[in-house]
């Protein structure tokens, strides 16, 4: 018998999906800080699941609809900086690296926490 091997999260993190993003994807859980917040929206396009990217994109910002592209093929994540964003802090930024085949979206995301649990508002591209 041949032991199956869990792959990690498509966020980077080594822990398997369900119990990194896949957990806050679910609903099971909150995503803690910005940081985790944005990891866990990396693997939602990753996973094309517009509906938590819609649900956790704050109201005055958020479009009224996302159609992702399913031929999007997302290589990896590198987070570059953090600025506050942790359980004392109402906002953050996150500074990221998002490759993706034929190229990469390199983005200061801006987070603000509602009602307990952090929200992605806008982002700055850089490059």
């Amino acid at each position: 018998m041949v032991a199956m091997t869990t792959r990690s999260c498509p966020c980077g993190r080594s822990e398997p999906y369900e119990k990194c993003c896949g957990r806050f994807h679910s609903g099971a859980a909150a995503a803690p800080t910005a940081e985790a917040l944005m990891r866990s929206r990396y693997c939602a396009f990753v996973r094309l699941d517009a509906a938590y990217l819609l649900r956790t994109w704050h109201p005055r910002t958020r479009p009224v609809r996302l159609d992702l592209d399913p031929a999007m093929r997302w290589t990896g994540l590198e987070i570059l900086g953090t600025t506050d964003g942790s359980a004392f802090h109402t906002t953050g930024t996150v500074t990221f690296r998002a490759s993706y085949r034929g190229g990469s979206l390199h983005e200061r995301s801006r987070f603000q926490r509602i009602d307990g649990g952090w929200v992605y508002v806008d982002g700055e591209f850089l490059d």
